[in-house]
């Protein structure tokens, strides 16, 4: 068997068989059934709803404290700020990928307020 993988289709999908007993392609010649992506393979994708909520939620509630101090580090920071703020990151959220994710998060937001106060 060899698996194929390909974006978020993950499936087994066997050799083309010759219909002989021994050998490297042995076995009895069958058709190959394309399959459907089975749904859980896109777990975890972002939908269109949930972005909205999300968008919504944050125009709304604005940012949480530990967030606004990530922000006022990266406004203030000098050359070592991102690793500061990694690290602070890191403490509040636990993990190495939702530090840097959060940090990224937060730099998008201080960017679009730069462009808003430059806008206008």
């Amino acid at each position: 068997h060899v698996i194929s993988i390909s974006g978020a289709n993950i499936g087994i999908s066997k050799m083309a068989t010759n219909g002989i007993a021994k050998g490297k392609n042995s076995g009895h010649v069958t058709e190959t059934i394309e399959r459907k992506p089975k749904a859980s393979h896109r777990k975890g994708t972002l939908g269109k709803r949930v972005a909205l909520c999300r968008e919504i939620a944050r125009e709304v509630c604005g940012l949480s404290p530990y967030e606004r101090r990530i922000l006022d580090m990266i406004k203030t920071g000098g050359s070592a700020a991102d690793k500061r703020v990694y690290k602070f990151a890191k403490r509040r959220l636990g993990t190495h990928k939702r530090a840097v994710a959060k940090r990224e998060d937060i730099k998008a937001v201080n960017a679009a307020q730069r462009a808003k106060a430059a806008g206008a």
